[in-house]
């Protein structure tokens, strides 16, 4: 063997020993943290939310302790609604940031670049510049070719036609027509 593969001399097992005892260990300290935040959450609401006593109390005293509580769910509806336009606010704030940060890298997508027709002279003076004063016509050196024009029937009306085509006659002449 060469010197950098030398065997091992702690078998597997050895080796494994101290992780398992480690993931042990996280899972019972992870059991442990669940347990404190469950009393620590229920320390607060009973803090924070005395148990009523309803028994024993007159009309006057039950609407009073309602207009309590309904002055107690304001003031927690007003908190609420502020830290949640503060968080609106801090999310577009973060990503205000970060979009002047892709600005400030340059990491912007390029847009497809659109096709533009460009005369040949125009490319030239592109291309050379100022040197080019005088335009050289690519198109003058073609062969020209004269189209030949299609005969065009004339579209007419078709209902003058009828009279004419009725019949056998008519038929005969369209027959004749084709040959």
């Amino acid at each position: 063997m060469s010197e950098g593969q030398k065997k091992s001399k702690i078998s597997a097992s050895r080796r494994l020993a101290p992780k398992t005892k480690l993931l042990k260990m996280a899972a019972g300290m992870l059991e442990k943290e669940k347990e404190e935040k469950k009393q620590a959450r229920e320390a607060t609401l009973a803090e924070r939310v005395p148990s009523l006593q309803l028994s024993g109390l007159s009309v006057q005293d039950l609407l009073t302790l309602c207009k309590d509580l309904h002055r107690k769910i304001d003031v927690v509806d007003e908190k609420r609604y502020d830290v949640d336009a503060k968080v609106v606010k801090n999310t577009k704030e973060v990503e205000h940031l970060s979009m002047n940060i892709i600005e400030l890298k340059g990491n912007m997508k390029r847009p497809a670049l659109k096709r533009v027709k460009i005369s040949a002279d125009a490319m030239l003076g592109a291309l050379l510049g100022a040197k080019v004063k005088e335009s050289m016509d690519f198109k003058a050196n073609l062969k020209t070719v004269k189209k030949e024009e299609e005969k065009k029937e004339e579209v007419t009306d078709w209902r003058k036609n009828v009279d004419a085509m009725s019949g056998m006659d008519g038929r005969k002449k369209m027959f004749n027509a084709g040959q």
